[in-house]
């Protein structure tokens, strides 16, 4: 057998969904997808705009697909199941990205961004990928598995909470719930690994890149001395997508330039 880059890294004929999509470490992981072949890549969130932009910025000729979904209730994750089941037979791969964050003191901390913080970030990827289980199943082989992404955090992986505590609780959940799907998943022919990223420019990171002293201060105290790129975080998602990773599950990848290192 001879191998080649598109035999390791191609997506040719799979069909995935990308939650939050529109910017971000989304845009970016639908954008490399596209980039390896992949036939359809549906991005969902809420802000339409941004989605409808993105689709025709990375796919002019439509093979990238925006749907409106709100996945901070269970009802809109169930409509976007739905809506993906409505459109295919099979789905190859899926990747939990959306999610946000809430910094506040321990003892005044809202219980309102305590709850939103971990529904969206960790209660809908639940019950997403439970409703998109059939579709991932029909879509993966004993040799070539379907795919889940969840995108975790290196706050999961580390005590400094920063104020943001369900931030970091809820992303450390999602790497343990990464494995606990690679064990029940992998019968049905689906693997489930996490990306955990460091920092990255993104809408949740934009108070630190507009302070120059904070921003400088963080990069410093980064091994590799950078925030991380597009190609960072979608060459890794992409790794896991293909053939390359189609023996990796139950695996936490950190994208953090060596960060978790130092504040462990």
């Amino acid at each position: 057998m001879s191998l080649t880059i598109s035999g390791i890294f191609g997506l040719e004929g799979k069909v995935a969904l990308v939650t939050g999509g529109g910017r971000g470490l989304g845009k970016s992981i639908a954008e490399g997808f596209l980039a390896a072949g992949a036939a359809k890549v549906y991005i969902a969130s809420r802000d339409i705009e941004a989605l409808e932009a993105t689709a025709k910025e990375i796919s002019p000729e439509g093979k990238c697909v925006a749907i409106q979904a709100n996945l901070a209730h269970l009802e809109g994750v169930k409509a976007l199941a739905a809506e993906i089941a409505s459109r295919e037979e099979k789905l190859h791969i899926l990747v939990n990205n959306s999610g946000t964050a809430w910094g506040a003191p321990m003892k005044d901390f809202p219980e309102s961004g305590w709850d939103k913080t971990f529904t969206l970030n960790l209660k809908s990827p639940f019950y997403l990928t439970g409703e998109l289980r059939e579709l991932l199943s029909n879509g993966g082989t004993h040799e070539d598995p379907s795919r889940v992404i969840n995108i975790g955090s290196i706050a999961g992986e580390v005590a400094t909470s920063l104020g943001a505590y369900p931030y970091g609780l809820s992303k450390g959940a999602i790497h343990q719930l990464t494995q606990m799907q690679a064990l029940e998943f992998a019968d049905d022919h689906i693997t489930s690994n996490a990306i955990a990223p460091g920092r990255f420019p993104s809408k949740m990171t934009e108070y630190v890149m507009d302070d120059k002293e904070r921003y400088a201060k963080e990069v410093e105290g980064i091994p590799l001395k950078r925030w991380g790129r597009d190609e960072d975080i979608a060459g890794t998602a992409l790794f896991l997508a293909g053939a390359s990773g189609s023996f990796i599950t139950g695996a936490i990848i950190p994208v953090d330039g060596g960060s978790r290192l130092k504040r462990g």
